[in-house]
């Protein structure tokens, strides 16, 4: 390459980052004019993607995982023939634009995940290698490769810095995923200032302490040496790679390189005007593309098709060769299910006995493992305790990319952030399991599936205070009112094992956004269907009738989970009182209030006084359920003790229950 044409290249992703911050008097122009040299090496030397499809199944999945730089990000979309034009580059930021603060999957064409909060873009990365290496070792065959990608990220100090990044690193090097490539842009600048501040570690040793190939580039502005470790990165098969670029923040500008106030506000006019001048770029108009860096960086489309071509051609003999594994792959990729899958499902009876939740939903896993390929996953250490291991199946190893179970460790927030990355990639349903409890270890990762509209399943064992002697560290309280609140995600806590059972099914059909199952680690009595035929279609509905009152009912007792059974054993008490008492199973409030008003309307009539009973924080159902019930939870923490103990203690009983009925009966009489 000329290495004027070089240069040419990386000042207009560094000057068009920079007039798009400054025009929106908002962002962060110093990473992109640090870091455009060596997105610009990756992007021009080895990024392989078609602009005209980024879908494209076998295309390099790339991923900023310092999102706050996304000026390049859009800047790099834009020049090499996205569907991202010029207008949208000059409403970065602004309502209504595809240019948002940071970026956005599923919004603009060619961003591979949504990233901001630091070390969720590089711990995506995790979870894309494994779903390529896992993909790669089902559908390649001999003679026929039709998966075959790198997954590569750029990384700042503050990536590093956040936990999750050292939970996934280290995943990914116990895994040896070796077409993980990590561009670290080592610029030393954080917020605050110098990184020194609070970070002095030698982070290279950490990462080959992980087990990564490790390589570091001194001068960030040498192409020819960062095209060089990519290259050898690329080589090294067996282990993950990091390349610490050391880079300048705000390179170029004579008062603001190497600061802090580069990170993360506008140059300032003046500034723009002598950062141009230094590098000879025009200071007007903004904006400026030259027509030989343009030309240069179009060849992407026809490089893109041709590589788009020749995978397709490939594909096409693997479709003659292997025509079942071929319309698999176009299924999975697609996200469909395979016909009769639910077929699969077991109905459980009387005859089963009283069953755990948890215990059924392993049930229903395995009982539809066979049928579901794409579904893979595992625990953060608690497949025992959860019941998440697909018994038939093995892990998925350095030396295994066959195996469907995911041995995450005790890394909770790494284990959310890679069913992420697995999401975005495609192929698959990922699931991830632990304790209720420690959802708050992984929140952020589930809000940025709900925010990405991926479909990522969380099972959660161990719902509610019932648990027992763990005691309260391990009790769950508020974790059902706090996942609720996340938009666009679903929270399913069934009643017994065949409201599991449907519960599993609408977390597999469901397209968009996490789903959440709370699942109990206490025996539950089981909703038999010869008594109950009504469970499985009321469950996909969030809300229906379990019981009726034999009459006009009087009140109506809502429940969700265990507590189903005790608002069924407080209607019995109630007619010894001659008072007549709906029960109603609320296994998803989310559901329920997307049904049509008549239906809701049907299952909690107007002017019927409502009794909500759960195990945990009563503040939503307060809001969820109309003019507000009177409420039978938990507002405080648990304690250790046998888990009907802790129930009965904390007044999860009927007699709680019963009185709570006479308060809403007595506040409606009021009324």
């Amino acid at each position: 390459m000329n290495a004027t044409l070089d240069d040419l290249c990386i000042n207009t992703i560094r000057f068009l980052a920079v007039d798009m911050v400054q025009k929106a008097n908002s962002g962060h122009p110093g990473m992109p004019m640090g870091a455009a040299p060596a997105a610009y090496t990756l992007w021009d030397r080895f990024l392989c993607f078609d602009p005209a499809d980024p879908d494209w199944p076998d295309r390099d999945r790339f991923v900023l995982s310092g999102g706050h730089g996304c000026a390049m990000l859009y800047s790099l979309l834009h020049l090499t023939g996205y569907d991202l034009p010029m207008e949208e580059l000059q409403n970065f930021r602004q309502w209504g634009s595809r240019t948002p603060g940071h970026p956005e999957y599923g919004l603009t064409p060619g961003v591979e995940a949504t990233t901001g909060p630091l070390g969720q873009g590089i711990s995506n990365t995790v979870g894309m290698a494994i779903a390529e290496a896992a993909l790669a070792a089902r559908f390649n065959k001999p003679g026929h490769t039709v998966v075959d990608h790198h997954t590569y990220t750029i990384c700042s100090d503050g990536d590093l810095m956040e936990g999750v990044a050292s939970e996934s690193a280290s995943l990914a090097g116990h895994l040896g995923l070796g077409k993980l490539i990590a561009l670290y842009d080592d610029n030393h600048i954080s917020i605050e200032g110098s990184t020194d501040l609070a970070f002095t570690e030698d982070t290279v040793a950490r990462f080959a302490a992980y087990g990564w190939h490790v390589q570091r580039v001194h001068d960030g502005t040498d192409v020819a040496a960062i095209e060089a470790a990519i290259e050898s990165a690329r080589n090294e098969t067996r282990r993950p790679s990091l390349i610490a670029v050391r880079t300048q923040i705000g390179y170029g500008s004579p008062n603001k390189q190497d600061s802090a106030s580069a990170h993360g506000e506008p140059l300032g006019a003046d500034e723009v005007r002598l950062t141009k001048e230094r590098l000879g770029w025009p200071v007007e108009p903004a904006f400026h593309i030259p027509d030989e860096a343009l030309a240069h960086f179009r060849k992407a489309v026809t490089h893109g098709a041709e590589w788009h071509r020749q995978w397709r051609e490939r594909f096409e003999a693997y479709r003659a060769a292997h025509p079942e594994l071929a319309e698999e792959f176009d299924r999975r990729m697609r996200g469909d299910l395979p016909e009769s899958w639910a077929d699969a499902i077991p109905v459980f009876t009387a005859k089963d006995g009283a069953m755990a939740t948890r215990d059924a939903g392993g049930k229903v896993m395995n009982a539809l493992a066979g049928r579901l390929p794409e579904l893979m996953g595992g625990s953060a250490d608690l497949a025992p305790s959860t019941k998440t291991l697909l018994t038939e199946y093995a892990d998925f190893s350095a030396d295994d990319r066959n195996g469907r179970n995911l041995r995450f460790g005790v890394r909770e927030h790494a284990m959310g952030s890679v069913l992420n990355g697995m999401a975005c990639h495609g192929g698959f349903v990922p699931y991830g399991s632990t304790f209720l409890i420690f959802s708050d270890y992984m929140r952020p990762p589930i809000r940025l599936a709900a925010l990405s509209g991926i479909h990522v399943v969380h099972v959660f064992s161990h719902d509610s205070v019932g648990l027992g002697e763990d005691g309260p560290t391990h009790q769950p309280v508020e974790q059902l009112l706090a996942l609720r609140a996340i938009p666009k995600s679903l929270v399913l806590r069934p009643a017994d094992a065949n409201e599991t059972a449907a519960a599993w099914r609408i977390a597999l059909e469901t397209r968009s956004g996490p789903v959440m199952l709370a699942l109990s680690r206490q025996k539950l009595p089981i909703l038999d269907p010869a008594a109950y035929p009504q469970v499985n279609a009321g469950v996909m509905r969030g809300g229906y009738v379990l019981a009726e009152a034999g009459g006009a009912p009087d009140v109506i007792v809502v429940a969700s989970g265990s507590e189903v059974h005790l608002a069924l054993e407080t209607r019995d008490a109630l007619a010894a009182e001659s008072v007549r008492a709906r029960v109603v199973s609320m296994p998803c409030i989310d559901l329920f209030v997307s049904q049509a008003e008549e239906y809701r309307a049907a299952v909690l009539p107007e002017g019927v006084p409502v009794v909500a009973v759960e195990a945990g924080a009563v503040l939503g159902w307060k809001s969820y359920l109309g003019d507000g019930p009177v409420t039978v939870g938990i507002d405080r923490f648990g304690a250790s003790a046998p888990g009907n103990t802790v129930m009965r203690e904390l007044g999860l009983t009927v007699e709680a229950v019963v009185n709570a009925v006479k308060t809403a009966m007595g506040r409606q009489r009021g009324n």
